[in-house]
Order: structure tokens, then sequence, then C-alpha cells
């Protein structure tokens, strides 16, 4: 199962949460402190403070364009 770090009003975790769901993809959502220097646990996972961060299987992704070119390479023949 895929994780989602992010906040709710980040614009770029918008992005991806609207691609995740154009997707139809389950994912488990963990809400993050808007607060960067509250944000460990998002930092245990990447190394680094910023969202979104998504977690599939063995791999980490910080960025939300990398995101959205893996969601795409990976699920979109899959959804529908």
């Amino acid at each position: 199962m895929m994780t989602l770090y992010q906040f709710e009003s980040c614009p770029y975790c918008q992005m991806v949460r609207q691609r995740m769901s154009d997707l139809l993809l389950t994912y488990v959502c963990i809400n993050i402190p808007r607060d960067r220097s509250k944000r460990q646990q998002v930092i245990d996972v990447s190394g680094q403070p910023t969202v979104p961060v998504l977690v599939d299987g063995d791999i980490v992704l910080s960025d939300e364009e990398d995101i959205l070119r893996h969601l795409d390479a990976h699920y979109v023949s899959k959804a529908g």
C-alpha cells in the first residue's frame, strides 16, 4: 500500500492527491504538521522536511513532479 505524507492546504500535495484519486488508487494519507520544525516523521522517511512524499514499496519520492511521473508510469494503464 502506498503512503502519502502531506498536509491539506499544500497545493503540491493537492496535485498528487488529485492524480491518485483520478487513478482510483488506494493509499494511506499521513497528515504532517505545517510547521517544518515539527516534521520528524517525514524526515525519518525521506531525509528532508518538505512534502509531498510518496512511499510506494521500496521507492521514496519527495518531489511532486517525480511523484506524478511515477504514478503515470506505473498506474495509468492499470486504472480503467
